[in-house]
């Protein structure tokens, strides 16, 4: 068998790329075609490391080949991965292995159109299939080999990233599916609501998805007190450490947005550290009213930059009937047996591009502590890289002896069908 062995981590909004038993991917890209206004047909977006590369998203059209956290569209994941494969790894398919990433409780139709795409159209000669949250798992096992997390090999890994949000208690490298409760809510679900908000509020971003997202990732917070927060952000004087400006591309000096002023998008971090009450500065003056922009080329933010992290902890404000985060990880814990609950509560993992909202972990923290019995202790840990630890674990466990004899290969895979190959991964 081929000693190269490619990890790739496929998520719905970055794929990581890279080889085995190295620290960090050689490549990250989106996982989509888009189509900018200056040119007439689909593109490959540059890896996120190209920081030279300029191109004008403004209106940008996307093709995506996972939605919701699916495959609907190998053709189009199939013309990506020969991209990332030929142009940005460099790699000969028929003399590889691949581990890729998998999310839980994925369709058998869906499973089988990933292993044609695998062993049929590129001619892997093994794969190795993986649950995220394993991954995950084993790499901060790995990185902490003192702690509970480590000594128990047991861990609860929520993983919220583009298309859904995961609770999955981790047992021994296995997740445990029985126990898997998910949200249907992730990256792109906070994108299209900001969209939402700010073309009710001010102008029409509904085709700005790349711009949105951009300021969702720069302005966006988790808040810690939301009727507090509420309050403040109506205030219309000129001090208000809740309201951002984020200046739209004119398309001629710059094509890409950015905050007009970085400093003060942060003020809301001294809001924990004061007890004063929103009403405790009162305006001296009625306040100066908004003025519009006429020109359209900047957007005022307030309380869109907390109300969009909120629907994670309440998707009832989205007209979804499901559980928020604190109770979706209370009814995950509560699946498994007695015996490892106050073991997951202590080993709590938060991973996935979503975490990454300013103040989540500690928001988390007191809305799970009134939930959890009073004799079991709470500990939430964050990853270092939460976009790349799933990567991470999959080259460690490239790297590690035993990989070779878990894989499946291309005649295994021959003989036997996709079903039966499967059952090797135990998922």
């Amino acid at each position: 068998m081929s000693n190269n062995i490619v990890v790739l981590d496929n998520g719905g909004g970055l794929i990581k790329a890279g080889q085995g038993g190295e620290r960090d991917p050689l490549v990250v890209i989106p996982n989509c075609l888009f189509k900018p206004l200056s040119s007439k047909k689909f593109i490959f977006p540059p890896p996120l490391s190209d920081a030279d590369v300029d191109i004008d998203l403004t209106s940008a059209a996307v093709r995506r080949p996972i939605d919701r956290g699916y495959l609907i569209n190998p053709d189009l994941q199939r013309d990506i991965w020969s991209h990332l494969f030929t142009s940005l790894l460099r790699i000969t398919p028929t003399s590889s292995s691949l581990l890729l990433t998998e999310p839980p409780l994925s369709i058998p139709s869906v499973q089988r159109a990933t292993d044609e795409l695998v062993f049929e159209d590129f001619g892997f000669s093994s794969l190795y299939v993986a649950n995220p949250q394993s991954l995950v798992h084993l790499y901060e096992a790995s990185r902490q080999p003192g702690s509970i997390l480590s000594r128990t090999q047991c861990s609860l890994v929520v993983d919220c990233g583009f298309s859904f949000t995961h609770a999955v208690p981790v047992l021994h490298n296995f997740t445990l599916n029985y126990a898997v409760k998910r949200i249907d809510l992730g990256g792109k679900a906070f994108t299209n609501y900001l969209k939402e908000l700010v073309s009710y509020r001010s102008i029409n971003v509904m085709d700005q998805t790349f711009l949105m997202d951009d300021a969702k990732e720069k302005l966006c917070f988790v808040s810690l007190d939301l009727h507090r927060d509420l309050n403040l952000a109506r205030e219309r004087r000129t001090g208000n450490v809740i309201k951002s400006t984020y200046v739209l591309p004119d398309g001629v000096t710059h094509t890409k947005g950015y905050l007009k002023d970085p400093q003060s998008a942060n003020n809301f971090l001294t809001l924990g550290l004061s007890d004063e009450g929103p009403n405790s500065v009162m305006d001296k003056v009625d306040g100066e009213k908004k003025k519009a922009d006429m020109n359209k080329n900047e957007i005022d933010l307030t309380n869109e930059r907390f109300l969009v992290p909120e629907t994670l902890f309440h998707p009832a404000d989205l007209g979804m009937n499901q559980a928020g985060l604190a109770e979706c990880i209370v009814r995950a814990v509560s699946s498994c047996h007695s015996y490892l609950q106050p073991v997951l509560y202590q080993s709590i993992i938060l991973t996935g591009g979503s975490t990454l909202f300013p103040q989540l972990k500690e928001r988390l923290e007191r809305e799970l502590r009134p939930l959890v019995p009073d004799h079991f202790d709470v500990k939430i840990t964050t990853q270092e890289d939460p976009i790349l630890g799933v990567w991470r674990g999959g080259s460690l466990l490239a790297s590690s002896p035993d990989f070779e004899s878990m894989c499946v290969t291309k005649a295994e895979y021959e003989e036997l069908g996709s079903a039966r190959c499967r059952r090797r991964f135990f998922h």
